[in-house]
């Protein structure tokens, strides 16, 4: 099944075109990678995702999930309220509320499917809160439930924040810059912990990152964006260093890590620079 579909997806900020008219596939299940250097236009795509941006309204462009529209010509579509409990969105700067416990924060997740009056009242069932703890060990932090989110450290609380969408039960999950600001070693748990629960629970993973050693590694698809264009829809595996200086020219150094071990060039086919059609979409 298609989990998520865009056509000619175009957004001005200004002068800036941060996007311009990119049109993707993503299928169920899938982790894919979204790549690029600073403004190419990544963190722009995955808030259009999430529904909480808008296209430019005298485009032509849509965004479905599931079949359901999110948007089209720069309006949220009827169904967009319903469809955003199925998304979960994971920030770079984590998004936790820091003064309330952890396991709090988890069971914020739940605000979506339960009644209002309960979520204002923090009331949550026994299950709820069972799910919640339960959601944590799968993250690696089961013994920090009741800390204050602030005490954590910058990769616990990017997996409190991914514990969040697991309770949530979100089947896709948008991922923008989530190892950004984090050491190697954080960096590297909180990837293994979204690559495990895209490849147990089958939840639809799209990541931006800014270093391609991690989509070479966790993803393997991989779109890169520059200018606000797909200029590259294909294997991770196919992203040579010097592929990457040919896409990116001298920009290429800010997406290689400078410990990172060099690709074999040699043994992999220079691929496309672009692979991309135009999607089908199903009826709005």
């Amino acid at each position: 099944m298609t989990a998520i579909v865009i056509r000619d997806l175009s957004k001005r900020f200004g002068r800036k075109q941060a996007l311009d008219k990119v049109s993707l596939t993503i299928e169920e299940g899938e982790m894919v990678a979204l790549i690029g250097a600073s403004g190419s236009g990544k963190s722009t795509l995955i808030r259009h995702i999430a529904g909480l941006e808008r296209a430019d309204q005298n485009s032509h462009s849509q965004i479905q999930l599931f079949g359901e529209t999110i948007q089209t010509g720069g309006r949220i579509g009827n169904g967009a309220r319903v469809m955003r409990r199925e998304i979960g969105v994971i920030f770079q700067q984590f998004n936790l509320v820091s003064r309330l416990p952890v396991i709090t924060n988890v069971l914020l997740g739940n605000l979506g499917r339960i009644p209002r009056w309960r979520g204002t009242l923090g009331l949550f069932t026994r299950a709820e809160r069972m799910a919640a703890r339960a959601a944590l060990a799968r993250v690696g932090i089961p013994d920090v439930a009741w800390q204050r989110a602030s005490t954590l450290s910058g990769g616990q609380q990017q997996r409190a924040a991914i514990a969040r969408c697991l309770v949530q039960k979100s089947r896709v999950l948008l991922a923008d810059e989530p190892i950004a600001s984090l050491d190697p070693a954080s960096a590297r748990r909180v990837m293994d912990a979204l690559a495990d629960i895209n490849r147990t629970d089958k939840i639809t993973a799209v990541v931006s990152l800014h270093q391609v050693e991690y989509a070479r590694r966790y993803c393997p698809r991989t779109i890169a964006l520059r200018d606000g264009e797909i200029v590259y829809d294909g294997p991770s595996s196919a992203l040579t260093n010097a592929f990457l200086t040919e896409l990116y020219g001298s920009d290429s150094e800010e997406l290689v890590l400078p410990d990172a071990l060099p690709v074999d060039d040699r043994r992999v086919a220079a691929p496309k620079k672009l692979s991309v059609t135009t999607p089908e979409l199903a009826p709005a």
